[in-house]
């Protein structure tokens, strides 16, 4: 994969029921493929400009996941776009630095599928959740 996107770009993707944001807190490889390391925020928004505006003050965001590891592939299937770049935090990275102290396994293709259907899963529950 080219790698369009890079650690500390706020990404947001739609959702039937609006738009959610990520962030890509890193990026590793893994036999030769990217490993992609997310964040998923709880908020949902009508447009993309709101979701700029709540990008300009970050810290009224709300957390859904701290980290989630998606292969390549998984990554791939959640089309995205790059709304701007700021500095990953210490704390923003801790979970991430936590996956490599335990081992960073990252499954085989199994294990793909089940990463890339558990984050649909997971946008799809902050869809559901919000009125």
């Amino acid at each position: 994969m080219n790698q369009p996107f890079a650690p500390g770009d706020d990404l947001i993707f739609q959702l039937e029921s609006g738009f959610g944001l990520l962030r890509v807190i890193a990026i590793d490889e893994r036999e030769g493929k990217s490993v992609w390391h997310l964040l998923a925020y709880e908020e949902l928004f009508p447009d993309v400009e709101s979701a700029e505006r709540a990008l300009a003050q970050p810290s009224s965001l709300h957390i859904r996941q701290p980290h989630m590891a998606l292969t390549e592939r998984a990554f791939e299937r959640t089309p995205a776009a790059r709304l701007g770049n700021r500095p990953v935090s210490d704390d923003e990275r801790a979970p991430y630095d936590k996956w490599i102290e335990q081992g960073g396994k990252v499954s085989g293709s199994i294990g793909v599928v089940a990463v890339g259907t558990s984050m649909n899963k997971l946008l799809h529950r902050v869809s559901e959740a919000r009125p």
